[in-house]
């Protein structure tokens, strides 16, 4: 039982008992043997009395009470000392799985209402298969007696059965379709309704799992400064639950802590002149927070993965060199042509760090911008070397067609992060990416025998269409030709006339 302030925890306070189980003569022996020498007798006696609020044939709440019932009852002074004892009572039947405890809010009343919700305890099996109570029994009354106790719970087979064997054992047993007929046809609508409203809360609560507030209101008013400009709007988030609900959203969509919020609500804008929660505000201010703490974390790794890997990079291992095949040769940028062939380059781009390659690019120091951007893609987004060093072909080649073509941070970025979604973790995927690229208009067929198109609308211009050439015409006509238009020009005319 979490508790504060012991002044929410008092004889006045109400209270009430749920249990859905009965207890069998089974339960009461692993109360008192094996559950008792964990918690203590105080700790038993109080479940008994909260199990004894409802009727041993009846399952479901108890009245509501006043705790005093309680101190009454075993035995307990109503002041601080038996507070801390009842509390520390609670606690320890919540530890091995006897009771939760919950506690409900009046506004009206200012006041708390607990809620005693009994567990069953574990049979014999489930208790000594589960390994931290079985632990705790021991270190309680040592391994022996653990051993002892299980077997007064276990009654062994007989020596005979024992003997015949498993292998023997035929399962005569009828199911219950084959005794029973259910009327499935006929749907008593009006029977469901009522089985769904037995006990709908307790039901919900069951099966829909409950998240949790990452912080309360009592841990945002311990760190918010007393002079500070929002103190009187966030002291009015005590009884307002659905605001702190909407924090603790927030704080747990944009993994801030509670020194994080406590700055974001004491920012101008975050409430409105009434003392309402400017939820938009608060979630456009979180998310500059995670997006700057995410930058800085990046950072960080980036330089603790550069200096873990200068402490782990071997000095006298010669590194293995990798042949390129020819049909996936690069073409030789400009600035390398005067240096290496094309099988040196790309000899050196499939084997060479791109650290190395970069410079080669560059005649005196790499700009930072670069090595910046490059080693995020290395120790960041984790590109092997072969295909970053085929990333810095594909600009350098970019930067040498078009003069005015400028590299960004952005732009190195997209072209990383496609080729992380698309996978590309070897020199010749990185290969036939580039090319890709650099050809829209290619087609490739996939293994499945659908043809896709990488050519996109941008690139995509109009269709061509054929135009009529002026050629030359032929009037050169022969003398046989020319009389047999003559010819059939005359029978045309003749043929008229009739």
């Amino acid at each position: 039982m979490r508790m504060k302030s012991l002044l929410h925890y008092t004889e006045h306070h109400r209270y009430y008992t749920y249990r859905d189980f009965s207890l069998s003569q089974l339960d009461e022996r692993m109360l008192t043997l094996v559950y008792q020498p964990m918690v203590g007798t105080s700790a038993i006696s109080l479940y008994r009395l909260l199990v004894q609020h409802l009727p041993a044939e009846r399952t479901g709440y108890s009245l509501l009470e006043p705790q005093r019932g309680l101190f009454l009852t075993l035995g307990v002074e109503p002041n601080d000392r038996g507070r801390t004892l009842m509390v520390e009572n609670a606690s320890k039947l919540e530890a091995v799985g006897l009771l939760q405890t919950h506690r409900l809010y009046v506004p009206e009343q200012d006041q708390y209402i607990y809620e005693y919700e009994l567990q069953q305890p574990l049979p014999p099996s489930d208790f000594f298969a589960t390994q931290h109570l079985t632990l705790l029994l021991r270190d309680r009354i040592g391994k022996f007696a653990v051993l002892a106790l299980q077997e007064k719970f276990w009654s062994g087979e007989p020596e005979e059965l024992g003997e015949l064997g498993r292998a023997a054992k035929e399962n005569i047993s009828q199911p219950f379709y084959e005794i029973f007929e259910l009327n499935t046809h006929v749907i008593d609508y009006e029977l469901e309704q009522a089985l769904s409203e037995a006990s709908p809360a307790r039901r919900q609560s069951k099966n829909m799992p409950v998240e949790e507030p990452l912080f309360d209101y009592s841990d945002v008013i311990l760190h918010f400064p007393r002079g500070a400009r929002n103190r009187q709007f966030v002291e009015g988030l005590r009884h307002n639950r659905e605001q702190m609900g909407m924090i603790n959203h927030v704080a747990r969509k944009f993994d801030l802590n509670v020194e994080d919020i406590v700055r974001l609500l004491d920012e101008e804008g975050i409430f409105s002149s009434d003392g309402e929660l400017m939820l938009d505000n608060l979630q456009n201010r979180a998310n500059l927070t995670f997006r700057q703490t995410t930058k800085r974390t990046e950072e960080r790794q980036v330089r603790a993965a550069r200096v873990v890997r200068m402490e782990e990079e071997p000095v006298n291992d010669t590194p293995v060199e990798h042949a390129v095949e020819m049909e996936y040769y690069l073409e030789v940028p400009t600035q390398f042509q005067s240096k290496c062939d094309i099988h040196q380059y790309n000899m050196l781009l499939r084997n060479e760090p791109y650290t190395g390659l970069l410079r080669n690019f560059f005649p005196g120091t790499v700009p930072g911008q670069w090595l910046d951007m490059f080693s995020t893609i290395d120790l960041s987004y984790k590109l092997p070397g072969e295909v970053i060093n085929v990333l810095i072909h594909y600009l350098v080649t970019m930067l040498g067609k078009d003069a005015d073509q400028r590299i960004s941070r952005n732009f190195v970025d997209s072209i990383a992060s496609n080729m992380l979604l698309r996978q590309i973790d070897t020199y010749e995927k990185a290969v036939r990416y580039i090319r890709d690229q650099n050809n829209p208009k290619r087609q490739t067929t996939p293994q499945n025998g659908t043809r896709t198109r990488t050519q996109s609308k941008a690139v995509r211009g109009k269709p061509e269409i054929p135009i009529v050439q002026n050629a030359p015409v032929q009037t050169a006509v022969s003398d046989e030709e020319f009389a047999e238009y003559v010819r059939l020009a005359e029978q045309r005319k003749a043929n008229k006339k009739k």
